[in-house]
C-alpha cells in the first residue's frame, strides 16, 4: 500500500473515511477483497505469496493498514513480511495500543513500515523509523512511504482534494474518492530523495502509478457512518486497466 488518505471524526455523517491505493509488482499473486475463509470476520484482500494483507476491516470494527517506508537500508531479504502486521491485528483480539506496544521489541525485524491500527472510533500509528505508538488526531491525514503527513506531492495533493470534497459533501459519492485515487499526474518538483533515480522517483510521485513492471494494483474506499454502517469497495487493476470491483456493506457488530 503506497497511499492512504483518510479522515476520522470530522464529518457530520461519517466517523471514518479511507481512500487508499496499493502499489505492488504486477507479478506478485494477490486475491481481491473478500471475507477470508479461514477468518470469516476479516474483510480484506490477500497477498498470496506471504498470506498477509495491506488493508482490512473486521465485522467487529477492527481496522488496520500498512505502507512501506522507502528509505535506504530499511529493507532486506531476511525481514518479515509487513502484511503480517495487518493480518495479525485483524485476526486477533488484542487492543490496538497493546498490540502496538507488543511490536516495539520486534519492529526492526520487518522492512520499513508505517502501520495504522484501531477501529471505527480511534486509530493509532506506529512505524519502525523512530515513531513510537501514538494516537492519530481527529481530522484529515495522508500517509505514503515516509511518516504520517510527510508532505510528499501525492500526500499533499490527495489530502487536500479529500478535505476539499468532504467539506462540501454530506453524502459521499465513492466515485469521487476513486477519482482522487486515480490521479496519474506526476509531480514536477518537490520530489523526495529516497535513493532512487529522479526519473523513477517522478513516476512514483503520482497517486496512481503505472510502470511496465510495477504500479497500482488496487484502490479501496472504506466508509463508516455514525451508526457503524460500513461501505467497503475495492477496485482492482491490471497494468493500469480496471479489471474488477467488489463492494460490501454491513453493520459493525
Amino acid at each position: 500500500m503506497c497511499l492512504i488518505i483518510f479522515q476520522k471524526n470530522n464529518h457530520p455523517n461519517y466517523k471514518l473515511i479511507v481512500a487508499a491505493n496499493r502499489d505492488e509488482f504486477y507479478e506478485r499473486p494477490t486475491a481481491s477483497a473478500d471475507f477470508w475463509q479461514d477468518h470469516p470476520e476479516v474483510l480484506a484482500g490477500r497477498d498470496l505469496s506471504k498470506g498477509g494483507t495491506w488493508l482490512g476491516l473486521t465485522k467487529s470494527g477492527r481496522f488496520a493498514a500498512v505502507t512501506n517506508i522507502r528509505k535506504p537500508g530499511m529493507d532486506g531479504a531476511d525481514k518479515k513480511s509487513r502484511g503480517a502486521l495487518v493480518s495479525n491485528y485483524l485476526t486477533g483480539d488484542i487492543p490496538a495500543e497493546q498490540y502496538l506496544q507488543s511490536l516495539e521489541a520486534e519492529k526492526d525485524e520487518y522492512s520499513g513500515f508505517n502501520l495504522l491500527v484501531g477501529d471505527q472510533n480511534n486509530l493509532l500509528y506506529l512505524n519502525n523509523d523512530g515513531i513510537s505508538p501514538e494516537s492519530v488526531p481527529d481530522g484529515t491525514h495522508g500517509l505514503s512511504n515516509h511518516h504520517l503527513n510527510t508532505p510528499w506531492p501525492k500526500v499533499v495533493k490527495g489530502r487536500s482534494r479529500l478535505e476539499d470534497y468532504l467539506q462540501s459533501a454530506e453524502s459521499i459519492d465513492v466515485d469521487v474518492l476513486f477519482d482522487i485515487l486515480a490521479d496519474s499526474e506526476e509531480a514536477e518538483d518537490n520530489l523526495p530523495d529516497t535513493g532512487l533515480p529522479e526519473s523513477l522517483e517522478r513516476k512514483l510521485s503520482s497517486p496512481f502509478i503505472s510502470t511496465p513492471e510495477y504500479g497500482t494494483r488496487s484502490s479501496t474506499v472504506v466508509l463508516v457512518d455514525h451508526d457503524d454502517n460500513v461501505t467497503f469497495v475495492e477496485r482492482t487493476f491490471s497494468k493500469g486497466v480496471l479489471t474488477d470491483e467488489h463492494s460490501y456493506s454491513f453493520r459493525i457488530e
